[in-house]
């Protein structure tokens, strides 16, 4: 499984994974919602199960995936200042590029 996190995205959640106490938790991306063939995706500090994989990004952020769950496979995460501050995911590769 692929994950890609932008440099501006890497900023924020290092920021986070920095201050948070339990050195354990990654990133996992998660389908909150899905219908068609996109799906929306969510964001949370999680440990990983045997349900999972960890994806190793080149921002040196490790992200957790659930292995079945084909909507996740080359999933960005982004972080964009306008025209309102937030995360962005979407999947490119699964025809969701946030167009919606």
């Amino acid at each position: 499984m692929k994950c890609k996190i932008t440099r501006n995205a890497a900023k924020q959640l290092s920021e986070i994974l920095a201050q948070e106490e339990d050195k354990e938790l990654k990133l996992r991306i998660y389908v909150a919602h899905k219908h068609g063939d996109h799906a929306h995706y969510g964001l949370a500090l999680d440990k990983p199960t045997e349900d999972d994989v960890v994806v190793s990004t080149d921002k040196d952020i490790d992200v957790i995936l659930e292995k079945d769950e084909e909507l996740l496979d080359g999933v960005i995460v982004d972080y964009l200042y306008v025209p309102q501050e937030g995360y962005v995911i979407t999947n490119p590769s699964k025809g969701n590029d946030g167009n919606h």
